[in-house]
């Protein structure tokens, strides 16, 4: 998918039918026509495959013969509950050009959505580092909230794993910690990006995008260290509940034993009584009968009081 937007006085962001001087290219896994397309409007073949190459880690490059920069950023990419990582990463390359910024990436983003309702009100595509700028701060944006989003799905499995006594819930506690491992890669990659960037003094024409800048790199140390934060707890809950459904499995076997115990005792006393032993007392008397079922209930309520004192239930 290929649409071009452009910046107008009037109207804000706006769609365009074609490609004009000062546009954003939002290039959406192009398909072989759509390429050809970006290539004729002068981006490098080299960095579409990159951008689109799910391996890639974030990095800059600049070449003043071909007149480009080029930035890998890596964003969260939401892959469905029933993933086995809900939430992964995935590359976006930003290519800025004289007359031009293009984004390239595998998968739609909410990042490309806000951008274009009209969040942020200086977005102007013929500003073209500033326009970078404001997709690094919606990248970090996306990244806390996603992480809001991990946070309350584990609050919600601890309240499944207190009383559980399978392993379900621990996979699914897993499934959330290979998310985190994906985002702290991703952020700790790009904060390395974004402080090249500031090193290379790329934006430093406008005081305000030096501002927006360090605002970015700020949000992005937020989100290493909630990232970080959360997988601490996160390993930490995984341990001490793989121990609680283990006791909760002791539990529900020491029941069981007890029952199986308690359920057994009339049996055996019957059993001894049929083995041609004589009952004590007069055998033909009509409550003998009932003698041996008295023996047999008592101990079985004497057993069942020591198990409950023993709290085996």
């Amino acid at each position: 998918m290929l649409n071009v937007y452009k910046t107008t006085s009037d109207h804000g962001l706006v769609e365009q039918e074609k490609f004009v001087n000062g546009s954003w290219i939002k290039a959406i896994d192009p398909t072989p026509d759509e390429v050809a397309q970006l290539v004729e409007w002068g981006v490098h073949p080299d960095l579409i495959n990159y951008s689109l190459d799910l391996d890639e880690m974030p990095r800059m490059e600049r070449d003043e013969d071909e007149d480009y920069v080029f930035i890998l950023l890596r964003i969260p990419h939401f892959q469905g509950e029933t993933s086995d990582i809900p939430y992964a990463t995935a590359p976006v390359g930003i290519v800025i050009k004289s007359n031009l910024v293009a984004t390239i990436s595998r998968y739609d983003s909410d990042i490309f959505r806000t951008l274009t309702n009209g969040k942020y009100r200086l977005l102007r595509t013929a500003k073209r580092y500033r326009f970078a700028l404001y997709i690094f701060l919606e990248t970090a944006a996306r990244y806390l909230a996603h992480l809001r989003e991990i946070n309350k799905t584990v609050d919600g499995l601890e309240d499944q794993l207190q009383k559980s006594t399978r392993n379900r819930e621990v996979l699914e506690l897993l499934k959330y910690q290979k998310s985190l491992t994906y985002f702290a890669t991703a952020l700790r990659s790009n904060e390395v990006m974004m402080e090249r960037l500031q090193k290379t003094r790329m934006f430093n024409q406008y005081e305000e995008d030096q501002d927006l800048l360090e605002d970015v790199i700020t949000e992005n140390q937020q989100a290493i260290q909630m990232v970080n934060t959360s997988t601490e707890i996160l390993s930490s809950m995984m341990d001490a509940f793989a121990s609680i459904i283990s006791n909760n499995l002791n539990v529900v076997m020491k029941a069981l034993a007890a029952l199986t115990i308690i359920v057994n005792i009339p049996t055996i006393v019957s059993s001894f009584f049929g083995m041609n032993v004589a009952i004590p007392g007069n055998e033909a008397h009509p409550l003998s009968f009932l003698a041996v079922v008295g023996i047999a209930l008592g101990i079985t309520v004497v057993a069942a009081i020591i198990f409950a004192k023993r709290d085996w239930f």
